[in-house]
């Protein structure tokens, strides 16, 4: 079922083919950008262009000698390319190349995630719709509060996963950014110009100013964002599997024919893949701090973070981008049952109406505090000793002596609460 909801796409972007590829396309379109400038034969970038490549088990076994895979890769570029591989790497130094390919790699999977969120977005705000009028019980502390609908759950995830996509975005401009400035960024041996037409070639923006690196705290925030797009998903995940517990079951997974439960229990329905996805979430979470942790080199340039980035964007991107597919599959089926938050709603025996049963008597005329300890006093008559609340309320002398019985009843009709959801709605287009 993994490989279902993995995206091969965002799977591809990390091999070290596309990779390499990557390196190579900045490569070459450094050397048709010297041409541009005249700063080598026309016909050679042309040479390049069309003869320039590399393959993985060769560059393996150079890098056995050379022990340096971007030299490993420039040596089996050369031996496609023939003469002129003396203008491939002109000027530039590996990370010139490697950052300026991640760019392009992390802009990539940006992109696609940022598609998932919307696809993610649709299928909620579809799902709002649905229940925009269906009551359930909100709950404070995971203690029943006042009547809410379901829909509205729906609507908040919604804004919230919109806020995510506006981060991605930013994130996504954050790193979409290139450097081709060479060994501490001063430009020494290669024309600042090389620079400005790669970037815009590739559809990337040249940094200010960079070291021998890009500086690491723009993929910290691509990944501190990444870790909030994955902490949203656990939230919603934890919701549903509380709605799944067997006391509350209010909504479930889709449990598909022949599906099983448990090895044990052939009985069970456990809520496996939105625990899978708040386990996701903290490895996510996880590799943020390492990528804070990289933020900090020596001087102008060291490759402690290289390492660290090898397994933290590929893993994460990945990671994010399975969750959101996987997560939008759950709420397009998820199984939602209104009997039993109706059912649930009720009880409590009328407690969730205790602020409006308050109110109604301040709106007579009555402190607060008095209000509230006639209210409370009977409350904790139900929580305690079962008593029925109503019938107490009815019974409670100074209450009655400010609400008619008919007064009371008009508290607790649950319809009172939700008077407000379509203009709530409305802010969401439904």
């Amino acid at each position: 079922m993994i490989e279902r909801y993995t995206n091969p796409e965002m799977g591809n972007i990390w091999t070290l083919q596309n990779e390499f590829q990557t390196i190579l396309d900045v490569e070459i379109a450094a050397c048709e950008a010297m041409a541009e400038l005249g700063e080598i034969p026309a016909e050679a970038a042309k040479n390049i262009r069309e003869k320039a490549s590399f393959d993985l088990d060769r560059i393996k076994e150079i890098e056995k000698v050379t022990n340096h895979d971007i030299i490993a890769f420039t040596t089996n570029v050369a031996e496609y390319v023939g003469e002129d591989s003396k203008y491939v790497h002109k000027g530039l130094t590996s990370s010139d190349v490697k950052d300026t390919a991640l760019g392009i790699m992390m802009k990539k999977s940006a992109e696609l995630i940022i598609k998932d969120l919307e696809e993610f977005h649709k299928v909620l705000l579809r799902r709002a719709k649905e229940f925009k009028y269906t009551p359930c019980i909100g709950r404070t502390h995971g203690i029943h509060a006042e009547p809410m609908t379901f829909g509205l759950k729906f609507a908040l995830w919604s804004d919230e996963v919109m806020r995510n996509i506006e981060r991605v975005k930013r994130a996504k401009e954050i790193v979409s950014v290139g450097k081709l400035s060479g060994a501490v960024g001063t430009y020494s041996n290669i024309n600042p110009k090389i620079e400005e037409i790669v970037c815009k070639k590739l559809g990337l923006t040249p940094v200010k100013l960079a070291t021998q690196v890009i500086q690491r705290d723009r993929h910290a925030e691509y990944m501190t964002t990444l870790a909030i797009v994955a902490s949203s998903f656990e939230r919603f995940a934890t919701e549903i599997r509380n709605f799944q517990r067997t006391d509350i079951r209010e909504a479930e997974e889709y449990f598909s024919p022949g599906q099983k439960g448990s090895s044990a229990m052939p009985h069970k329905r456990n809520p496996i893949t939105c625990e899978r996805v708040a386990g996701m979430a903290r490895l996510v979470r996880g590799n943020a701090i390492a990528s804070l942790e990289d933020i900090a080199l020596w001087h102008e340039r060291d490759i402690s973070h290289s390492s660290v980035e090898r397994v933290i964007l590929p893993d994460s991107t990945i990671n994010v981008d399975y969750c959101v597919r996987k997560f939008t599959n759950i709420i397009d089926k998820l199984l939602v049952y209104p009997d039993a938050m109706l059912e649930n709603m009720n009880r409590t025996g009328g407690l969730i109406y205790s602020q409006r049963l308050m109110l109604a008597i301040v709106n007579k005329g009555v402190l607060r505090e008095d209000a509230y300890k006639w209210v409370q006093r009977n409350a904790m008559k139900r929580w305690l000793e079962k008593e029925d609340f109503r019938t107490n309320i009815e019974k409670d002398e100074d209450i009655t002596k400010y609400l008619t019985k008919e007064e009371i009843a008009e508290c607790f009709d649950y319809k009172y609460f939700l008077r407000h959801v379509d203009m709530i709605m409305e802010r969401f287009g439904l």
